[in-house]
């Protein structure tokens, strides 16, 4: 998700590859120049949010997710892929 979420955000004009530098930037940046702007759904920024917890509760707290969080973490990734590239196709 934070690759495709980065490649929307080059392909847009949006940002420079050299100016997303962490994941929480990234994430700040796809909300801005991409779902308060309408190109991307609500849902996919929220779902975007969403991962970045579980994924930071596993790194930082050890704390690992459950089989029903990881498939629903994989679901989304899927979608937020397949509409990134949808919307966002390369040049």
């Amino acid at each position: 998700m934070v690759d495709a979420a980065r490649s929307a955000l080059i392909v847009s004009g949006a940002a420079e590859p050299e100016t997303i530098r962490t994941h929480s930037g990234l994430i700040t940046a796809f909300s801005l120049h991409l779902v308060k702007a309408g190109k991307v759904s609500l849902e996919l920024g929220r779902a975007l949010n969403k991962v970045e917890e579980i994924r930071l509760v596993a790194d930082y707290k050890g704390e690992p997710a459950d089989r029903e969080t990881v498939a629903w973490a994989v679901g989304q990734a899927e979608a937020f892929v397949a509409a990134i590239e949808a919307n966002f196709p390369r040049g």
